[in-house]
């Protein structure tokens, strides 16, 4: 051992060594690997190991040679160890040696697979694994990579064909395997030999060896050409034909499925012939046969969807009848008698296992039957209608399966059923709308009709003694509640013993009780309070002994159903809380939930989660904690100045701010306030909006409590705040002073010099809109009420409309400032009506004037306009007669804002203003444009009912004026048709059909008219983004017309092109009809879309991103095909000399493929793809490409790594 010490301090030296001296470390410890000490071979061989997995080692030739054949010699060691850390030596070799190295280990350990010591086969086939694991893969060091499997190839075919000893054709066959799986596209030359050397393999007499070699077969098919493909399953299907025994049956069915599994697609086209074979061999009398036939349906379902069509109905009907395939057992029907099933219960168990029968393999037949049916749930959502005739009754009527792994099974297809439900319904979240009359699915609707069904088949299994078959029932029941919330309210009662079984069985799982909480919070969610309120008593003790569980997952489950059971204790929203007295379980929530909240060595999430469940309690129940209030706001108080529970408490107390029970909160408000007001320094963005929404609530519901001076440190911190960059942080800040200016005016005294100035600024900024304006106007009109400071009406105008009048601001005046100002002006104009006539006159005046600034006089107008939408102005005929002046004015500016404001001064007083825009449009052509600008106003912006009396005559008029020769004011009238359609479509849709000559607004996608197909697109196109109900029906006979006009026609090109157009209307059908299309023949269109020009292939790039995630099986099938454009795109080059904009573009359609090809990448299974993978290695090897990747993954070359699906590393 001295020895050993000395020697590691001895190889120490040599880590920085140059050349000579690693030769000279190399050749000492080679020296002490001849030793006869164990211990110096085994240290000598760590060290090398050590100095061989550093990147700096070189090693000169003949350091290589003596290294290399030590370590063969070393394999035959008699030490296990060595032996064991010599093989280990070999892969860093692999990287450090040259080729004739590599190839003579290779040599020498497939010799040694032969041999007949068994221990030296073993050791020497680890040794050919792991040097198959370090071959490159990049095309460097492909010659190697080929050269060596070649070698070890050729071996393994004799290998293989060692008949007596099976041990050796296994090993073989592993190793092969393994090879094809990681190298099959460097084998190319050797599939032919590898497929004839395979399939005598598939008859051995061994299984083992069978199972084996369709391991082998399925590593090989991806990669094969379509020739050794259709060799293949010729010879399958040639076998299959033969009358063979059960067991070669098997052995082929298997390798069918396998490869169908592998080379996806491929298979499609043998199906034809393929099917009945299989259907046959269903009949006959083997349960593992038959597990095999249905693993192959599955197999063609998943991977061939559209050449399974013709046989879905004959594969249904077979896994219909086998799903119920149990010969050795009788159910005899005990359901049918609910009452005497209760009796027997634990009597019925225990004989199922004494009589249980091991030989008994149907339930192989069941399972694989029920997967092939979830299969193709979830492949076809198109028949989802279908399988709730066809499939639901099958489904529920299994669910008193015996073995609970196939039950298992049937839950989990019975889930997929109800999630291709909710993903094709409109509906998405927990809580029922009440009220919004939306209309439902026909699937929902059937779905519904299945409820007591479903619960009469489960509920009495939630108190199964098998935790799977709980868990099971609990993931029905969880996604039942999600798909049709609201609809098991009447079996509440039935579910609640089963719930409380879970939660209080002392034999159950940890991971069985989060199940449990996790449905009842669900359950609670999507369930109005009354449902549970009768069973209080039942359902509370057992979640509060959750609570008080040692385990923080179930404390943390059972916290959160907690704050729904208090809310279910003591609604809020109700005028009564239905007569329900909460008083009798306060008590025992109070304690629980108070123990985990003053806990603070307890796991974060319980932390935060004690703090909401409290927060609610106080929220909902205050009144009856007593003293005990305090002593919690208190701790609220220290969790809000804690960093890791602040954001939680901040949360919480504006919950409880708002509670209608007006809790008093002045024992902690000004410190509360202090704190909060430190908040909107941080730079978490998050804490500033839940503080800011803290403070308005607390400035509003708490205003008796708080003085003026405890408002200061909070406003002091606003002004920065209020800034363009963040508009959402804007509005709240906005928002908060408005609840300042009414509920404590005086604290706002100093704010001229403070946060006005910035929220004048934002007035004037471009992206001011929504929300933050509707903010502005609020507080502006507060402002002028509250009379606090010396900001009056007059002055306010001043500051908004002066940057208008000065010259040298105008540059920085963006247009939509102008509107932004008209808003505020005409809020300030409604909350003072005794200023306005003032007003309104010398804005008439300011318009009139021509030594105005043109800035001053559109504002002017815009601000007429405001102001008369509010119907203030009456039918003043001298705004008349200055709105028709400013039309014949000689700037554009003003003839678009008179119009503007003429539209919205009809809008506040149509009688006035109406029939004088109408008589105008008939007697001025000349300013139709303009004029139909405000009708499009008045009919988008007035209600239906203002305009029915006005109806006919505007209709007349716009058809007057549909003949224009003006294409803006064609498509100007046609806007305004179908505005005013909509405001009484049951009478006017059928008269705009009339004039349509061919009757059908669809049957314009064929009109000879190219202007008439491209409206008719955008119309399309419309309707699948805002109804796509209208069309999914009509698909099959529209989607022809639309994928002729995604070819391009010679004839049609011309400057303006419809191209992109068509696309994107596939896009959108993409979004909103998914099971209307055939996905196979959509991608036809998609490949030849991306061969297309510029904006062709960035719409076609983003669908296939959208594709790859929405149906990857179809994808797949077709990658081949999509690669070759892809790597066109990603790899050209750009022409040089091409101007900073062509070349943008240029980059930016790189990009654009390069997401694609992630989203690709992200697709499971996509490695077995040849092309695919080798385009991966393209880009891996290829720095300008691999950074194109990184950026468009998100910076850090996410998912060039296996976690992404394609192992890319």
């Amino acid at each position: 051992h001295t020895m050993a010490t000395l020697h590691r301090g001895f190889s120490s030296l040599f880590l920085t060594a140059p050349t000579t001296n690693v030769t000279y470390h190399i050749s000492n410890l080679l020296e002490k690997m001849t030793s006869a000490d164990k211990d110096f071979r085994f240290m000598a061989t760590n060290d090398l190991m050590l100095e061989l997995q550093k990147d700096s080692i070189k090693l000169d030739e003949d350091s290589e040679r003596k290294v290399v054949s030590m370590l063969l010699r070393l394999l035959e060691d008699k030490n296990g160890e060595v032996q064991n850390l010599a093989v280990k030596c070999l892969a860093p070799l692999v990287s450090k040696v040259k080729e004739p190295q590599v190839e003579i280990m290779v040599d020498t350990l497939c010799s040694n697979m032969l041999s007949d010591k068994e221990q030296l086969r073993d050791i020497s086939s680890m040794g050919l694994k792991t040097v198959i694991a370090e071959l490159p893969l990049s095309t460097t060091g492909v010659s190697l990579t080929i050269g060596v499997c070649k070698k070890i190839t050729s071996q393994l075919i004799v290998a293989m064909g060692k008949q007596e000893d099976v041990s050796i054709q296994l090993e073989a066959l592993d190793i092969l395997s393994d090879m094809l799986g990681r190298l099959s596209g460097a084998l190319v030359s050797f599939h032919g030999s590898l497929l004839s050397s395979l399939l005598p393999q598939l008859t051995s007499s061994r299984m083992a060896v069978r199972k084996r070699s369709i391991l082998a077969l399925g590593h090989l098919v991806p990669s094969c050409s379509p020739a050794l493909f259709s060799q293949l399953t010729e010879h399958l299907m040639t076998e299959l034909a033969k009358a063979l025994p059960t067991s070669l049956s098997r052995t082929y069915i298997q390798c069918l499925a396998t490869i169908s599994r592998q080379g996806g697609h491929r298979v499609g086209e043998h199906l034809e012939k393929l099917i009945p074979m299989v259907v046959k061999l269903t009949s006959v009398e083997d349960d593992e046969l038959r597990e095999y036939c249905f693993q192959a349906f599955e197999a063609f379902i998943r991977r061939c969807p559209k050449e399974m069509s013709p046989h879905i109905s004959t594969v249904t009907q077979l896994c219909l009848k086998f799903m119920t395939y149990d010969p050795n057992y009788n159910y005899d029907n005990a359901e049918e008698d609910d009452d005497s099933m209760d009796i027997e219960d634990g009597f019925g168990e225990e004989s199922d296992d004494e009589y249980s029968d091991d030989d008994d393999m149907s339930w192989k037949v069941r399972r694989s039957s029920i997967k092939c049916l979830e299969a193709l749930i979830h492949t076809r959502r198109d028949m989802l209608l279908s399988f709730y005739s066809s499939l639901c009754p099958g489904l529920l009527a299994r669910f008193k399966e015996r073995e609970e792994n196939v039950r298992a099974d049937v839950f989990s297809a019975f889930s997929t059923l109800l999630r291709q439900t909710r993903v094709g319904s409109s509906h998405v979240g927990l809580i029922s709308e009440h009220g919004a009359a939306r209309e439902e699915e026909p699937s929902v609707a059937m779905l519904k009709k299945q409820v007591p069904v479903i619960v009469k088949a489960l509920h009495k299994q939630l108190k199964d003694k098998s935790v799977k078959s709980r868990q099971g029932c609990f993931s029905v029941l969880t996604e039942l509640a999600h798909t049709v919330p609201g609809a098991l309210e009447e079996h509440i009662p039935a579910l609640i013993p089963g719930i409380v079984f879970s939660l209080t069985d002392k034999s159950t799982s940890s991971t069985m009780r989060i199940d449990a909480l996790s449905f009842f919070h669900v359950l609670l969610l999507s369930h109005p309070p009354q449902a549970f309120q009768p069973h209080m008593q039942v359902l509370l003790p057992p979640v509060v002994a959750c609570i008080e569980d040692s385990f923080y997952k179930i404390t943390s489950e059972a916290l959160l159903v907690t704050q729904q059971l208090v809310k279910v204790m003591r609604p809020l929203d109700q005028t009564t809380a239905g007569g329900f007295n909460p008083k009798p379980f306060i008590k025992e929530v109070f304690s629980s939930t108070l123990k985990r909240l003053k806990a603070t060595d307890i796991d974060q999430e319980v932390k935060e989660r004690a703090i909401t469940c409290m927060g609610h309690m106080v929220c909902h129940l205050s009144d009856h904690l007593g003293a005990e209030l305090k002593v919690v706001l208190s701790i609220f108080l220290e969790r809000l100045k804690n960093e890791i529970t602040r954001l939680t408490t901040v949360r919480t107390i504006t919950l409880i701010t708002a509670s209608p029970l007006k809790i008093d909160l002045s024992s902690i408000l000004p410190e509360s306030l202090s704190v909060l007001g430190s908040f909107l320094r941080k730079n978490q963005r998050a804490l500033k909006l839940g503080t800011l929404a803290c403070l308005t609530a607390l400035v509003t519901h708490q205003a008796s409590s708080i003085k003026p001076a405890a408002l200061e440190p909070v406003l002091s911190e606003l002004p920065p705040l209020v800034d363009e960059s963040d508009m959402h942080v804007s509005q709240l800040s906005i928002t908060l002073l408005t609840c300042m200016a009414k509920a404590c005016p005086s604290s706002l005294a100093k704010i001229s010099s403070s946060v006005l100035p910035g929220i004048l600024k934002l007035v004037h900024s471009p992206l001011l809109q929504g929300g933050a304006l509707a903010a502005i106007l609020d507080f502006l009109q507060a402002l002028v009420l509250s009379k606090t400071s010396n900001l009056g009406y007059s002055q306010l105008l001043k500051s908004l409309m002066g940057p208008f009048h000065s010259t040298q601001c105008l540059a920085d005046i963006h247009r939509q400032s102008y509107h932004s100002v008209a808003r505020c002006v005409a809020a300030l104009c409604s909350i003072c009506p005794k200023e306005t006539p003032g007003t309104v006159s010398s804005f008439i005046q300011e318009v009139k004037s021509h030594s105005s600034p043109e800035s001053a006089r559109v504002l002017a107008l815009l601000c007429l306009g405001e102001v008369g939408r509010s119907g203030s102005l009456g039918g003043s005929k001298e705004v008349q007669a200055v709105i028709l002046e400013a039309f014949s004015s000689s700037s554009e500016e003003i003839k678009t804002a008179a119009s503007s404001a003429l539209g919205s001064m009809a809008v506040g007083s149509l009688n006035d203003y109406l029939p004088f825009i109408l008589k105008e449009i008939s007697s001025q052509p000349k300013r139709q444009y303009l004029l139909l600008h405000s009708l499009k106003e008045v009919i988008s912006a007035c209600s239906a009912s203002s305009l029915s009396a006005h109806l006919e005559s505007i209709w007349a008029l716009l058809f007057q004026n549909c003949q224009c020769p003006e294409e803006g004011t064609r498509n100007l009238v046609a806007e305004c048709l179908g505005k005013l359609t909509l405001v009484n479509p049951d009478q006017l849709l059928p008269r705009l059909k009339q004039q349509l000559k061919g009757g059908d607004f669809l049957s314009t996608l064929q009109d000879q008219d190219i202007n008439v197909r491209r409206v008719a697109l955008v119309m399309f196109n419309s309707a699948a983004h805002n109804k796509p109900s209208l069309i999914r029906g009509l698909l099959p006979k529209v989607l022809p017309h639309l994928y002729q006009e995604t070819q391009i026609r010679k004839d049609l090109i011309r400057e303006v092109e419809m191209g992109p157009f068509k696309h994107t209307c596939m896009y959108t059908l993409l979004d909103s009809c998914l099971e209307g299309l055939d996905v196979l023949q959509f991608l036809d269109h998609v490949e030849d879309g991306l061969k297309d020009h510029y904006d062709i292939r960035m719409l076609t790039f983003l669908m296939l991103t959208r594709l790859a995630s929405l149906c990857p099986a179809a994808v797949l099938q077709r990658i081949d095909q999509l690669v070759e454009p892809l790597k066109a795109t990603c790899t050209a080059k750009v022409k040089s000399g091409l101007v900073k904009q062509e070349y943008e573009k240029h980059e930016e359609l790189r990009r654009s493929a390069m997401r694609a090809v992630a989203a690709l990448l992200a697709v499971p299974e996509v490695e077995r793809s040849p092309s695919m993978s080798e385009f991966a290695n393209m880009i891996r090897s290829n720095a300008d490409m691999t950074s194109i990747y990184q950026s468009v993954q998100g910076g850090d070359g996410a998912g060039l790594g296996p976690a992404e699906g394609m192992d890319l590393s």
